[in-house]
This record gives structure tokens, C-alpha cells and sequence, in this order.
């Protein structure tokens, strides 16, 4: 696994979003409430963008702006058709400096 910087945390407070692209895929890091979640930039229904969408911060789901179906951010599972298949999630941390960073594969 590699470790990718994401931002200071003090540039993704709660209730923000930032994309970051890490070589083949996109990643959408969220502050929910406090808590960080990352998960990939691809609706598992039609491969298209799904963190450009709308997000609901206070119950941590992404909104695919093409056909509405929501997910999860923790695990990724859709919660609503079209989507049927879970989307890949990231493991999320603040290192001592103060930088949020992600783990993402090789």
C-alpha cells in the first residue's frame, strides 16, 4: 500500500469534500461530522463519477449524480437502486503534522 497526502486538516474541516487523484483512479476524501472517509470517484451501477454528486454529511452517504443511488461512505454498499455493488472504500488517518492521508494500493 502506498500513502498518498491528501491536505492539512485544517483545509478539510466537517462537512467538506476534496477529490483527489492518485494515478488510476480518483478518490473522494469526506469530513463527516469529524470523521474521514475516502472512497473511489466511480459508481459501481455505470462507472461514471459518483463525488461529484451531492453528499449528505450528516449520514455520511454519497448521492451519484447520474441515477440518485446513494452509498454508503464507510463500506461503500449502495443503499438504493440502480447500484447493487459496493464501491471501494479506503482506510483514512491524520498523521502528528497534521496531514490527512490515505492508503491506497500500488
Amino acid at each position: 500500500m502506498a500513502e498518498v497526502e491528501v491536505a492539512p486538516i485544517e483545509e478539510l474541516p466537517p462537512g467538506t469534500m476534496r477529490l483527489v487523484p492518485t494515478g488510476a483512479v480518483t478518490i473522494g476524501v469526506y469530513n463527516c461530522d469529524g470523521k474521514l472517509y475516502a472512497i473511489e470517484d466511480r459508481c459501481s451501477h455505470d462507472d461514471g463519477p459518483l463525488c461529484e454528486g451531492e453528499w449528505e454529511p450528516g449520514l455520511c452517504v454519497v448521492v451519484c449524480p447520474r441515477h440518485g443511488s446513494r452509498f454508503d461512505l464507510q463500506t461503500g454498499i449502495p443503499m438504493s437502486l440502480p447500484a447493487f455493488e459496493a464501491v471501494p472504500t479506503y482506510a483514512v488517518s491524520v498523521r502528528s503534522d497534521g496531514v490527512v492521508v490515505m492508503e491506497v494500493p500500488d
